[in-house]
């Protein structure tokens, strides 16, 4: 299964998983521009995967201000992009709750995004999921920039809360 553009778009509205389930980010904060594969199987524990990818403009509001004069994209926010991954494949899987960043094990960044990167990609591979007492995703996820892996996190956590 794949998301374009548009239903990214609509995910981070709200209300694609469901009144009150899991959207993405809006506007600045949206790390990802399409899914390009979404399962239930396969990735590094054949537990579930995704792929996704954010093209890279020059103009990004984050070259403006990381840093004055050597513009990078922040590490944090293609982290943040992995969240968000988790977070979406909790509502694809029909999970309900609003997603939260609730941790990551370990981050290893070896190397930088630059205003004339091109695009990168996303991979995610799910570790486990957790229903009840609150639905949890676990995963591994890496930052790719033309063939090399540039960021690596493992554990990362997404939980889904309810409000009442």
């Amino acid at each position: 299964m794949q998301f374009s553009n548009k239903q990214i778009l609509e995910i981070s509205e709200g209300g694609f998983f469901g009144e009150g389930n899991a959207q993405l980010p809006r506007s600045l904060m949206l790390m990802i521009d399409e899914i390009e594969s979404i399962s239930s199987k396969g990735g590094k524990f054949n537990k579930g995967q995704l792929e996704a990818n954010l093209k890279i403009l020059p103009n990004h509001w984050f070259f403006g201000c990381h840093f004055k004069g050597d513009p990078v994209m922040p590490g944090c926010l293609g982290l943040d992009a992995l969240w968000q991954l988790l977070g979406v494949y909790l509502g694809w899987s029909g999970l309900e709750g609003k997603g939260r960043a609730l941790g990551v094990g370990k981050v290893k960044f070896t190397g930088q995004i630059y205003p004339d990167a091109g695009s990168i990609k996303y991979k995610v591979s799910i570790r486990r999921i957790f229903k009840k007492p609150m639905p949890l995703g676990i995963a591994d996820g890496v930052v790719i920039h033309k063939d090399h892996i540039i960021y690596e996190a493992s554990d990362l956590r997404v939980g889904l809360i309810k409000r009442v």
